[in-house]
């Protein structure tokens, strides 16, 4: 599963509560995560994993942070050959976690069963700012933090993506993109 979204949508909350529910029914669950280097230093914070702390610690996870180091489309130049090496060590379920959503991070949609696009309920004009490039892309939309005072919000941008994804050329015709 490939997973991208803007900053601060919840993505490695996300994977560190479905990972553990995975590994709750016996998966082996991989988690390759790309951050963005620096074009100064070109260094990378490699800062995904310290969000998933119980997962990491979950002898049936293995997390894997990688820098970008300059690639583009949201992934690194080996994330292909990382999640076949996953799949050939055992794993049952390879998650990838994309640098973060702009219009063409999603180069990791080539790379997975399923390409997943998770949104905040309360980012602004969603729509204005994703366009068509990854939402075009995206097999499945998850709103996320749809709780308390955001529920009224999540349900708003649900329709909108609803709206939105009727209005795209279908890319599967057996499989028609969720929200």
């Amino acid at each position: 599963l490939g997973l991208s979204g803007p900053p601060g949508a919840g993505k490695s909350t996300f994977i560190e509560c479905f990972g553990k529910m995975l590994t709750e029914r016996k998966y082996k669950v991989s988690v390759l995560a790309v951050d963005p280097s620096s074009s100064t230093s070109g260094g990378s914070l490699l800062g995904d994993k310290t969000r998933m702390t119980e997962l990491s610690r979950d002898m049936n996870a293995y997390i894997r942070p990688s820098p970008t180091r300059g690639t583009l489309g949201g992934v690194t130049r080996t994330t292909n050959e990382a999640i076949l090496l996953c799949e050939g060590g055992g794993y049952n379920v390879v998650l990838v976690e994309t640098v973060g959503v702009g219009q063409s991070e999603f180069a990791v949609a080539d790379m997975v069963d399923m390409f997943i696009l998770l949104l905040p309920p309360a980012g602004g004009d969603e729509l204005q700012g994703i366009k068509r490039g990854i939402i075009e892309m995206a097999d499945l939309v998850a709103i996320n933090k749809a709780d308390g005072d955001l529920i009224v919000p999540a349900r708003r941008i649900q329709a909108e993506y609803v709206s939105a994804l009727k209005l795209l050329r279908k890319r599967s015709k057996v499989w028609r993109p969720q929200v």
